[in-house]
C-alpha cells in the first residue's frame, strides 16, 4: 500500500504540540499537511474545543494495518490514555486513518470493525473534510464522493461553520 490520509485532533494539554508529534512520529512518511483548524467537540459537547489538521502520508511498503499501528504510536507518543466509558470524549491525541490507496492508486475498502476504510463517519465531519480540502481541493472520499460537495451539501456543512482556520498555529513535516 502506498498513501493514506490521515486526520489528525487534540483537545486537552498542549493541542498544538500533540499535532505535531503525530507528525513528528510519521516522519518522512508525511508528504502534504492542511492548516491548523480549531473546531468544536464532535460527538460529546462537554469537553474543550479541537485542533484538527489532515496529513497524506506515503510509503510503499506501508499496509492499512501498518498505518493504523502509525497512528495509534503517535497517540502513544502524546500521552493518549482511552477511556471505553466516553467514546467521543477529551483525548490529548486522536489520530484516525481516513483512506488509503494501494499501489494500483485505487482505494482499500475494508470492513474491519478494527479498521473501517475509508473512515465509516468522516463524510460527516467538517474537521476531516475542510482541512482535506486544503491538501487536496479536488480530492475525493472513496464511496461518497467530492470533498467540496460533502462539505457544502452533505451532513457536515453545518458543522463546518463552525470551524475557525488557525493560520497563526502551523504544522511542518520533517520531509
Amino acid at each position: 500500500m502506498t498513501r493514506a490520509v490521515l486526520s489528525l485532533g487534540s483537545n486537552l494539554g498542549d493541542r498544538l504540540g500533540h499535532l505535531r508529534t503525530a507528525v513528528a512520529t510519521l516522519g518522512d512518511s508525511v508528504l502534504v499537511l492542511s492548516g491548523v483548524y480549531e473546531t468544536p467537540p464532535w460527538g460529546d459537547a462537554d469537553q474543550p474545543a479541537y485542533l484538527n489538521a489532515v496529513l497524506l502520508a506515503q510509503d510503499d511498503a506501508a499496509t492499512p494495518r501498518d498505518w493504523l499501528e502509525r497512528a495509534r504510536a503517535a497517540e502513544r507518543a502524546a500521552g493518549r490514555v482511552r477511556d471505553p466509558q466516553r467514546r467521543f470524549g477529551p483525548r490529548t491525541l486522536d489520530v484516525d486513518v481516513i483512506a488509503v490507496w494501494g499501489d494500483d492508486d485505487e482505494p482499500v475498502l475494508s470492513d474491519d470493525p478494527e479498521l473501517t476504510l475509508p473512515h465509516p463517519r468522516a463524510h460527516l465531519r467538517a474537521f476531516v473534510l475542510r482541512p482535506w480540502i486544503d491538501i487536496q481541493p479536488y480530492g475525493r472520499l472513496p464511496g461518497h464522493g467530492w470533498l467540496t460537495d460533502l462539505l457544502t451539501a452533505g451532513p457536515a456543512a453545518d458543522d463546518a461553520l463552525d470551524l475557525r482556520p488557525r493560520p497563526e498555529l502551523a504544522l511542518e513535516s520533517t520531509a
